[in-house]
């Protein structure tokens, strides 16, 4: 699976619109993580508990968009974008999108 931010990919001819396609998840953060992210408040510096729940979110999000992408008979998602929404105090959602394609390559 063909997986960009842009509107085509060269040397390709998109043959097959199949639609929108998108995964999310929702993730609450970690007591343990709060606490050394409130200690690194004081300090200063990357909090690297809450980048690597950022970083797993993605990665799940992405990985639910691919797969409705490949039920749909797609090979390509164009246009991805990402978003992030509070659900409650806590938690949050990552939200991963795009256009779900059938793609060639050009003669």
């Amino acid at each position: 699976m063909i997986v960009v931010n842009t509107e085509y990919l060269p040397g390709m001819s998109i043959v097959e619109v199949k639609g929108l396609v998108q995964g999310s998840t929702v993730r609450a953060k970690h007591m343990g993580r709060d606490i050394a992210a409130g200690i690194k408040n004081l300090f200063g510096g990357e909090l690297k508990g809450y980048t690597e729940l950022l970083v797993e979110s993605r990665r799940e999000a992405v990985r639910r968009m691919i797969a409705q992408a490949t039920d749909l008979g797609a090979n390509a998602v164009l246009n991805v974008r990402f978003a992030t929404s509070s659900i409650t105090a806590g938690a949050a959602e990552l939200y991963a999108y795009g256009t779900a394609v059938v793609v060639v390559e050009q003669a």
